[in-house]
């Protein structure tokens, strides 16, 4: 029997986690703040067990590891590293998803001592890219080939006959998970040269291309490809660019978003509804137009794509907004609710 604990039973950990329960000789514990969600997962196996974590219980987040041979973190990526430092100390394998970070690839040493097994990086982007390119990269290589101009996109984005709504994307993840990716600066190699984009003009950079048989797409950097060249052996490359799919009005709708304060953890006033909210956000006053006064802020025209769509995102209802939140809060609510995949559709 194998002991396999699941950490997360979040929008990412269900198809993973019935992978597993199909195998009648693993024992599958799923772990997770809310048990209601945990205990839909398992629900109809018998291998299945649900119970409740708060990832910040250090004595049960330790009992927990200690009662299971192998780790999957399906947490934010903030919180692998709680499970990580546990791992080793009771000598249990981890798998996660995530791109390895500075302080997980400092455990590289000991957890080769100890002969455990780290995985990071087996998603879809990082993960299968990865292994794809590689397979080609070995190829040409053991050909006697150069590559000198190496580009990897990647975009879970809905299939063109599910694409049906004004953002273009649905989220088969957590939406605080992508917010919170568009903080991050980029950097790669291109003809020679190191270019590195700050945060802030992330989406500003994006350039468009064309996917035969598919349309045309905006393609934004993606975080530090400099990483990979020595990774992927591509030491005589001139160009190492990886970068994210999505399809066009992504980029300038998610920059407004970010220049709004939407994606900032500042809290919303008390009773306060979404159009006060935007009304506070864009200095508009007591009389003024909220849709018109953030289509200035914004240097756009009221009747712009990108105002349409903040506006059936939901920001300009007068519909009251959860106590207690914050701006990023509400965000990640519209979102969750008014993107996402419905029963039978498929990602691209």
């Amino acid at each position: 029997m194998k002991n396999i604990l699941v950490l997360g039973a979040g929008m990412v950990s269900r198809p993973g986690i019935h992978y597993l329960l199909q195998n009648p000789d693993f024992q599958i514990t799923v772990a997770d703040i809310n048990p209601h969600d945990a205990r839909e997962l398992i629900a109809g196996y018998d291998n299945g067990k649900a119970c409740s974590l708060d990832v910040n219980d250090k004595e049960n987040l330790s009992r927990l590891i200690g009662a299971n041979e192998i780790v999957v973190s399906l947490l934010p990526w903030v919180f692998h590293m709680k499970a990580a430092r546990l791992c080793i100390e009771k000598k249990k394998h981890l798998v996660t998803a995530s791109y390895v970070s500075k302080e997980m690839r400092q455990f590289g040493h000991e957890v080769k001592a100890k002969k455990l097994l780290f995985l990071n990086e087996i998603g879809a982007d990082p993960g299968i890219d990865h292994m794809s390119a590689k397979k080609i990269i070995d190829e040409i290589h053991e050909n006697n080939g150069k590559i000198l101009h190496y580009y990897s996109y990647t975009g879970g984005l809905p299939a063109p006959e599910d694409n049906d709504n004004p953002f273009g994307y649905k989220f088969s993840w957590n939406p605080r998970g992508a917010v919170m990716a568009t903080k991050n600066p980029a950097r790669f190699l291109e003809n020679g040269r190191i270019v590195e984009i700050p945060a802030e003009k992330l989406f500003l950079n994006y350039r468009i291309e064309h996917v035969d048989g598919l349309g045309t797409f905006e393609v934004y950097p993606n975080r530090d490809s400099l990483l990979y060249q020595e990774l992927y052996e591509l030491h005589e490359a001139q160009t190492v660019v990886r970068g994210t799919f999505r399809y066009p009005g992504w980029c300038e709708t998610f920059k407004a978003i970010i220049d709004l304060g939407l994606s900032e953890e500042k809290p919303v006033k008390k009773g306060s509804t979404l159009l006060q909210m935007m009304a506070d956000l864009t200095d508009a006053g007591a009389n003024e137009d909220i849709r018109l006064k953030t289509a200035k802020k914004l240097g756009l025209s009221a009747d712009s794509k990108v105002i349409q769509r903040l506006s059936w995102l939901g920001l300009f209802r007068d519909e009251p907004i959860p106590e207690g939140g914050t701006h990023l809060d509400v965000l990640i609510h519209l979102l969750r609710e008014k993107l996402r995949y419905q029963p039978g559709e498929k990602d691209m």
